[in-house]
Order: C-alpha cells, then sequence, then structure tokens
C-alpha cells in the first residue's frame, strides 16, 4: 500500500512493526487543523499543506499495517499550539475523528476560558460514545483537578501531573508524584456509563506523560529506569522520540517485551513504592502484584553511586519462610532459585533492576501480609469488592 503523502515527512510505518505492544500500539498525530468559517456546520479540517491526502487516507495506511492511530485534540477553544480547539464542538470533532478512523483522542486543557475540568470533558466522553467506534479517550487536564478521583467516569485514562521534560529530575518527581494515586487506576468499567468500547482493554490508567527514552537528556541507566518505573505503574507507553531514528540502544530499551508484559499484565495493578531506605530515601523498593502467582519487584538506586539494594520478604508481604524464583527482565534470565527471605543485587547509579518473583506463597496465597493487603487496598475492593487474604 502506497503511502500517504504528508508534507516535509517520509512516513512509511514499518519501523513500527516491532513496537506492537498488546493495546494501542501505533502513531498519534499533533494534527495540524483548521475549522473554517465559511463552513456551516464548522468542521474541524486537515491543514492541506501538511496532510494533503487527508487523515482517513493515513489512518487506512496506519490500519492496514496492524497499527492505530492517535490524534490530538483540547477541552478549550484552541489547543496548546493555537490551533482549534473542540469546546463547544464535541460533537462534531467527535463524529469527525470517528469518520476518519481515529482510535486515540488525547484531549489536552489549554485555552479553556476558566471552566472546571469537570464540566469540559465530560461532554467529549458522550461525544465518543455516541460515534459507536471504540476511541481510547486520554484526558489531559495536567492533573490539576486530582483526576484520579472523578476521571474513572469519564475517560480511560488521565494525566495526573504537569508535562514531564526530558531530564532525571522531572522523571523521579513525576514518579513520585503518580504514586500518590496508585490506588485509583487498575481495570474495570466506566461505573454505570453507557459504553462501546469492549474492543479495548478497559482501564483506568494514571497517566504521569509520555516517555522520554531516546531524547537524549538522560543516560542510558536513567532510560532504563524510566521505562521499567512506568511499566510497573502500568501508565500508558507513549514513546516521546522520533520512533524513525532510535538508536539500537533506545530499541532495546523500548522494546523489552518482558517489561512490556509487566505492564500489559491483566491484573491491571498499579506497582508502588513500597520500601525506601539510604540517604534521603535513595535506595528504592516499587513493587506491584502480577497473575499467577507473581510480583514484580523494582530495585531502583536513585543514589549518586553505584550500590546494592536488598529486598526482604516482609516488605513485598510474603512470608520469610516462602520459597520464589526469581527472573531479571532487562537480562532475561533466572538469577535465584528457591530464594528465601531476601534478595539483593549491585544497581549502577540512577539504575534499576526489575525482576519477578514467581511462586504459590507469592500473592494471593498464605504468604500475603496485611501489609501489602492495606497497600492495595482500594483497588482491591474496586475490583473484588472485598479485600483479598
Amino acid at each position: 500500500m502506497t503511502p500517504p503523502t504528508m508534507a516535509n515527512v517520509s512516513f512509511p510505518m514499518d519501523w513500527l512493526k516491532p513496537l506492537r505492544w498488546d493495546g494501542i500500539a501505533g502513531t498519534s498525530l499533533p494534527v495540524k487543523s483548521m475549522r473554517p468559517s465559511s463552513e456551516k456546520l464548522g468542521k474541524v479540517v486537515p491543514d492541506p499543506k501538511t496532510f494533503p491526502s487527508g487523515i482517513k487516507a493515513l489512518a487506512d495506511y496506519v490500519h492496514a499495517k496492524g497499527l492505530k492511530l492517535g490524534i490530538y485534540s483540547d477541552a478549550g477553544v484552541f489547543t496548546c499550539q493555537v490551533r482549534p480547539g473542540s469546546l463547544l464542538h464535541e460533537k462534531s470533532d467527535a463524529a469527525q475523528f470517528a469518520s476518519w478512523g481515529v482510535d486515540y483522542l488525547k484531549y489536552d486543557n489549554c485555552y479553556n476560558l476558566g471552566i472546571p475540568p469537570k464540566e469540559r470533558y465530560p461532554p467529549m466522553r458522550e461525544a465518543l460514545n455516541a460515534t459507536e467506534r471504540p476511541i481510547f479517550y486520554s484526558l489531559c487536564e495536567w492533573g490539576v483537578d486530582d483526576p484520579a478521583l472523578w476521571a474513572d467516569q469519564v475517560g480511560n485514562s488521565w494525566r495526573t501531573t504537569d508535562d514531564i521534560n526530558d531530564s532525571w529530575a522531572s522523571m523521579t518527581s513525576i514518579a513520585d508524584l503518580n504514586d500518590k494515586w496508585a490506588s485509583y487506576a487498575g481495570p474495570g468499567g466506566w461505573n454505570g456509563v453507557k459504553i462501546f468500547w469492549s474492543m479495548l482493554k478497559k482501564v483506568f490508567e494514571s497517566d504521569p506523560d509520555m516517555l522520554e527514552v531516546g531524547n537524549g537528556g538522560m543516560n542510558y541507566q536513567e532510560y532504563r529506569s524510566h521505562f521499567s518505573v512506568w511499566a510497573l505503574m502500568k501508565a500508558p507507553l507513549l514513546i516521546g522520540c522520533d520512533v524513525r531514528n532510535m538508536t539500537a540502544e533506545t530499541m532495546e530499551i523500548v522494546a523489552n517485551k518482558e517489561v512490556i508484559a509487566v505492564n500489559q499484565d491483566p491484573l491491571g495493578v498499579q506497582g508502588r513504592k513500597v520500601h525506601a531506605f539510604g540517604p534521603d530515601g535513595c535506595q528504592q523498593v516499587w513493587a506491584g502484584p502480577l497473575t499467577g502467582n507473581r510480583i514484580a519487584v523494582v530495585l531502583w538506586n536513585r543514589c549518586s553511586s553505584s550500590t546494592t539494594i536488598s529486598v526482604g520478604w516482609g516488605v513485598l508481604g510474603i512470608q520469610s519462610s516462602v520459597s520464589v524464583s526469581i527472573r531479571d527482565l532487562w537480562e532475561h534470565k533466572e538469577v535465584a532459585v528457591d530464594a528465601v527471605s531476601s534478595f539483593g543485587v549491585q544497581v549502577d547509579s540512577h539504575g534499576c533492576a526489575i525482576v519477578s518473583f514467581v511462586g504459590a506463597g507469592v500473592v494471593g496465597g498464605a504468604g500475603m501480609s496485611p501489609d501489602l493487603i492495606l497497600s492495595f487496598r482500594g483497588l482491591y475492593s474496586r475490583l473484588f469488592g472485598t479485600i483479598v487474604g
């Protein structure tokens, strides 16, 4: 199939094929659009200079590659790039997106006229539902109105923080901010809202913003930590670099199937920080339960020098006598068999190890302690109605 014409862009999509993760996988467009006043209905249209073949042709091409297409708009009168927003045009814009074959909508928060997010975001939900096309609805109100407390009735995911930038300081601070909302994310329905999303994985996702992996502002160890923690937090894995020009090092990180599998685990429980020690708490343990009697554990060294990070079974809610197998998801190998009581590994400065613990007493069995249950109390209550254990 011949690629559609895009101004100043070579657009063969084959370089995305190695990145076909489960769920929404593909490319997202910050569409340069116009809303001509001469059009009676005021429909949003693609900029003909940027998309001379139109969005529909592009969507057809992307879908033919087995991928999905995302688009960008704003719950304001303008987008952040001062293009037409969708505020007061929700029905016509949603219908247009559906007619083009869009699969994902990022809905931003600029030029919002001071109208509260709780009033501005639901109309697009209703408009998307009315199209009867499954379009993933990603709210992006920057976490200003604590969307984790209400957005599960509105969209599939919600930004919990301000914009990330390509730096260690930004990435770590956003991870800590997103950790606050761990108990509000997870699989589920739409709380009584009429839905047409049966083709999508039903999720409530806290969104700490896109991945900066490959943009050059952090080093290899920091990018591996970034990807590992975002995967553990069940964050949407949105690649923020130019995928046409990724280095082998970047591809190694973002195409790690074992780490991606943690992110895509059907249990859908957001991992969180469970222990911190050392100077300023720079030696950290993050963890979250997975299906199949497993726990994913990130041993994260936020210190300025290499160090050994160890975790005792009690921190993970496992009885000390329980035997587990441990697999390193970056090294792709088993690093311990029948381990008991504790596990430790040498970790480079700003790096991490992400491992999976497997054993009959790991999650949901006799070894699950009250501490771990309490850590995930809010989420387990929402999923199962009662506390597991």
